[in-house]
């Protein structure tokens, strides 16, 4: 019997439990899509050899360390992965990247960093520092805003957010003059969302990674202030319905479309134990990914999945509006093509599109 081909996941969540750690169920349910979607192929006659995934945990940023995510990766390597998936968090991604260069070992994170590609790093986006805020500036523009308040986390991923965000408010007549920044894991932020409802603006913004953005919703809450909120696709944590209580009104760009034709047929056939709701549609995508590249590589080692992935072409997708497909290329590192990104908002605990 041929032995399996094995497939890296490299967990950089900081906690132990559901959000990380080495038993974190986000990790496991990606496990389960991304055999789900290997099992299609394996169906259609396309692969011949079963798949091992091999899980590491590196506590990564912000909570963890770069050095636990570059650790975590070679040991992967070390395990003989030929593919590894991860990782998730953007900050964690750009560490990672001159790793996976070093060890050339193609790798697919699943990250909002266009930051996190190169030779051998590959980018499932799931969000995007940069378009992710364009579209708030023109969602703000399109309900009248004129001059925002904006609180971002203190870090790359904040910082890069804001600066896109400030340079299509530019352009779409909305002053963004206002703005605070936060840690990523605040206690509270009081302090940051009254300096912005006493300068006076008509709306609010968080841009980062989510924890902090909770606490800016639960202080707007406090504060009891009445304006428009929005988010970025840290918004997608309100599948916790904790989360989504705190985030009530919030809008944010998120990652599915209630008219996929490919979600709704992944939604009836997805084995139990996999993910749901909105972490279905990128956990299948990065199935399909990871499932083309072993189907469509020549060699079984890692060059040959390097170049498998790079032979990926217009695959119908699970994220994103209706006709979003994910494709790589000789020099395209970026998996999703097309509006991937939707608006979205949460009304009663549960995310209405817009």
């Amino acid at each position: 019997m041929s032995e399996p081909i094995r497939v890296g996941i490299l967990n950089d969540g900081e906690h132990t439990g559901d959000e990380g750690g080495a038993g974190s169920s986000v990790f496991r349910q990606l496990g389960v899509a991304i055999q789900f979607a290997v099992d299609e192929r394996t169906a259609q006659g396309r692969i011949d050899r079963p798949i091992e995934l091999v899980h590491v945990h590196g506590a990564g940023l912000p909570g963890g360390t770069a050095h636990a995510v570059e650790r975590a990766f070679r040991e992967l390597v070390d395990q003989g992965v030929l593919l590894v998936v991860g990782p998730a968090i953007g900050d964690n991604a750009i560490v990672a990247t001159p790793v996976a260069d070093a060890c050339r070992t193609p790798a697919i994170n699943w990250s909002a960093s266009e930051r996190a590609r190169s030779d051998y790093m590959f980018h499932l986006q799931v969000g995007s520092h940069e378009d992710e805020s364009i579209l708030m500036a023109r969602y703000a523009a399109s309900i009248g805003l004129k001059k925002l308040g904006v609180v971002y986390d203190k870090t790359p991923i904040g910082r890069r957010h804001l600066s896109f965000f400030e340079a299509e408010c530019e352009l779409v007549g909305v002053s963004a003059s206002a703005k605070v920044p936060i840690p990523a894991l605040p206690p509270e932020a009081l302090d940051e969302v009254r300096t912005l409802k006493d300068a006076g603006v008509d709306g609010l913004v968080y841009m980062g990674l989510g924890w902090a953005g909770r606490e800016v919703a639960r202080a707007k809450t406090a504060l009891g202030w009445d304006v428009p909120t929005i988010m970025n696709a840290a918004g997608m944590r309100g599948a916790d319905p904790a989360f989504a209580r705190d985030i009530e009104s919030w809008v944010y760009p998120d990652m599915h479309s209630d008219g996929n034709a490919v979600l709704r047929r992944v939604r009836q056939q997805i084995p139990s134990g996999g993910p749901s709701g909105p972490a279905l549609a990128f956990g299948y995508d990065m199935g399909q990914l990871v499932a083309e590249a072993i189907a469509r590589s020549w060699e079984l080692n890692r060059e040959g999945f390097k170049e498998g992935l790079e032979q990926i072409k217009v695959v119908p997708a699970a994220e994103g509006y209706d006709g979003t497909t994910l494709g790589f290329g000789k020099w395209d590192r970026g998996a999703l093509k097309g509006r991937y990104l939707v608006m979205r908002q949460w009304r009663d605990a549960v995310s209405v599109e817009l």
